[in-house]
């Protein structure tokens, strides 16, 4: 048999051993990178892979960790989790469910909005889905509101952090996308392409992510006409109403003051990511100053949570690298090349097709996970095939946001059962996201017909 079948059958089978030894439990990171060197051996013996290739993986570590783009990931990650010890969310929550508590559907509105501004300020999905889980959760069982409904609303707008900026997802989307492009362009004869930046990523994800917002704000209202027993009214006692757009102005400015340190010093191109993120550590620390909030023991917890989120990322970093590189040399690249351009439909074709590959393994596989394993390998042909770059990074971006969503490897999921109150049956979390699940689809779909929603502010900034 020729070497190259060989190898390209190789390079196939690893990729479906290293899912099927995720869906066994086995740890991601050093499945990725045991699962590759097993098969890279394998590979060896045969004739069809060459050890010394892994040689360059040094290389690789010293330009993650040196990387300046990167260093942006635990800043992002140390001001959400900062904030989340700042209480700030569940002053929001309770602020806004007063706000709209008059309304039909007004505390599920509440937790749209609360779920878009906290993705604006912090962007970590598990802190936002279990502080709205213990403090929005109940009141809504206790107004009324279909246990279906509410856990649906919760879930997804927690996951808003994954597609409005600032995003961990769109950070390292943004540093895998600029580098691919620059290489399929060098290797079309286009040696002075346009660069993509991760705040180019960030300006195109903004219209979407607020298109997001709206879908849900929609779903919510079409209920509260058509269903409204499922999210009726918690008028608001006269006496709580006193004062209470004095206490709405407390809730939003500052993090509203925060959104616009961070993001609008991005967008407007004062600041790198990086340099914003740092900006907005200052201003998440001295938010919990404000608060009476900030200790010795807040930092030390804040500090430690962000070290093991970042190191549980890079860790999968470094084992995808493992995987690249025994997939791509032992003929995989070339073998996801052939199947996606003889597809019939052209590049439309190719990019449904690898859209549709990665909604299914955002059913057993983590966000990072995906991204880490999947672009690597689709996006050098799409980008060959002229897909724009920025279009296809939040167009993933929000694909893999459905990954939170959908069992039975929904983390979202899972963090909002961890709060839930125990006769809660797990089967109406379930069922509460598929409405969700619909609309992020229909959103997808916007963004596939209109790509102008993601194109048009980057290219305006």
């Amino acid at each position: 048999m020729d070497l190259v079948l060989i190898g390209e059958i190789l390079s196939g089978l690893m990729f479906f051993g290293i899912i099927g030894f995720l869906m066994m439990g086995f740890p991601v990171a050093f499945t990725l990178a045991g699962v590759s060197l097993l098969f890279g051996l394998a590979g060896w013996a045969i004739g069809v892979f060459d050890p010394s290739n892994f040689g360059s993986l040094p290389g690789r570590y010293i330009g993650f960790m040196s990387s300046e783009v990167l260093v942006a990931v635990p800043l992002f990650i140390f001001m959400g989790v900062m904030l989340e010890r700042s209480r700030i969310a569940e002053q929001l929550l309770l602020t806004m469910s007063k706000l709209f508590g008059n309304l039909r559907g007004g505390l599920g509105l509440s937790v749209v909005i609360v779920g878009a501004m906290l993705a604006a300020s912090t962007g970590v999905v598990g802190a936002t889905v279990v502080t709205m889980g213990l403090i929005s959760l109940p009141a809504m069982l206790r107004a009324g509101y279909d246990p279906k409904l509410a856990t649906g609303v919760i879930c997804s707008s927690g996951t808003l952090g994954q597609i409005i900026p600032p995003s961990t997802v769109l950070i390292f989307m943004g540093d895998m996308l600029s580098g691919i492009n620059s290489q399929v362009q060098m290797e079309k004869g286009n040696f002075a392409p346009t660069p993509v930046s991760v705040g180019d990523l960030f300006a195109g994800a903004l219209l979407p992510g607020v298109m997001l917002v709206v879908l849900y704000s929609l779903w919510i209202v079409f209920k509260a006409i058509t269903d409204p027993d499922s999210c009726p009214a918690t008028p608001v006692p006269e006496a709580e109403k006193r004062g209470l757009w004095r206490e709405v102005a407390v809730a939003l400015v500052p993090p509203l003051l925060l959104i616009m340190a961070v993001l609008g010093s991005i967008l407007g191109g004062v600041a790198t990511p990086t340099e914003a993120a740092s900006v907005g550590v200052v201003g998440a620390i001295i938010l919990a100053a404000l608060r009476w909030r900030l200790s010795p023991k807040v930092l030390h917890e804040t500090v430690v949570a962000t070290a093991t989120i970042t190191s549980m990322v890079f860790i999968i970093l470094f084992g995808a690298s493992v995987f690249s590189i025994v997939f791509r040399l032992m003929g995989g690249d070339n073998l996801v090349h052939e199947f996606l351009t003889n597809l019939p439909g052209g590049t439309v074709a190719a990019v449904i097709v690898v859209m549709a590959i990665m909604f299914v393994l955002g059913f057993i596989l983590d966000t990072f996970e995906i991204i880490f394993i999947v672009i690597p390998i689709t996006a050098p042909i799409l980008l060959a095939l002229d897909v724009d770059p920025i279009w296809l990074g939040v167009l993933v971006g929000m694909n893999l946001q459905t990954s939170f969503l959908t069992p039975p490897f929904g983390f979202a999921l899972f963090y909002l059962r961890g709060v839930a109150p125990a006769n809660l049956p797990t089967s109406a979390i379930y069922r509460g996201i598929i409405p969700f699940v619909v609309l992020q689809m229909i959103g997808i779909a916007i963004l596939f017909l209109f790509p102008g929603i993601v194109t048009w502010l980057p290219t305006v900034l």
